[in-house]
């Protein structure tokens, strides 16, 4: 389901960073977390075009490797890397899939990653895949739709994208569709919302542990463009949450 519809955006896969809930929420809430890389090595998964790999390169880490099930993804993120070099490596991999890689990493990203598994037991596999790539007490940091989200942001376009349930309900969540309002050609993408104790079950399965759900917040540079007021809505029914824990 996922590769072909990222094949099919490419590079225009950036213009999401710049929508005001990924450039005002998501992107500092995540850097937030995450926080000090500096002197450490990174795996993110479903990389994209490299956005937070180059991120988190820029911000001290030594070794960041970035994976992703998308040739032409992958494609966009070496691209980038030609013109502007960072040291980022890019490797195209199916998480659930993951070779044994020739190294360990202190950090894992997995930004909307784990909601692209296809079923409990392919969950599991990512899990399992994503704990073997850490040294042991590495970090493992998720970027997901919020798991309880009930779709009742009624203002969402607003800040850039529509969430809307497909109808379809699986094992793991029911499907949504989201789509980032790009101009001029809006950019639809079909996952998972993942339900809550299906990640905390499938983590701690694979042997993570400190699982510790975090809310997104807004930044202060965002609040100083738009005011506080235009930020209410997204606070009082926030579609994005974010998870961390330790292998």
């Amino acid at each position: 389901m996922s590769v072909q519809q990222y094949d099919a955006i490419g590079e225009a896969f950036e213009g999401f960073k710049a929508l005001p809930l990924t450039r005002f929420g998501e992107v500092p809430s995540f850097l937030g977390m995450v926080g000090d890389v500096r002197g450490k090595s990174i795996l993110d998964l479903a990389c994209g075009t490299g956005f937070y790999s180059r991120e988190f390169k820029r911000r001290g880490a030594t070794d960041v490797f970035g994976v992703d099930i998308s040739v032409e993804m992958i494609a966009a993120a070496q691209d980038i890397e030609q013109r502007d070099p960072l040291g980022v490596r890019y490797e195209v991999g199916d998480v659930a899939e993951l070779r044994p890689l020739e190294r360990r990493f202190d950090i894992a990203l997995g930004v909307q990653c784990l909601n692209y598994a296809e079923d409990i037991a392919g969950l599991e596999r990512m899990c399992r895949n994503i704990r073997r790539s850490l040294v042991p007490g590495g970090e493992f940091f998720v970027f997901a739709q919020k798991p309880d989200y009930r779709f009742d942001c009624a203002s969402l376009d607003t800040y850039g994208f529509l969430c809307e349930p497909t109808g379809e309900e699986t094992e793991l969540g029911p499907r949504v569709q989201v789509t980032a309002l790009l101009d001029p050609q809006p950019i639809s993408i079909l996952g998972t919302a993942l339900r809550r104790e299906v990640y905390e079950d499938s983590l701690r399965a694979a042997g993570f542990s400190e699982l510790k759900w975090v809310p997104i917040q807004v930044s202060e540079a965002g609040v100083r463009e738009f005011g506080q007021d235009f930020w209410a809505d997204l606070l009082a029914s926030p579609p994005l949450e974010m998870l961390r824990c330790r292998a």
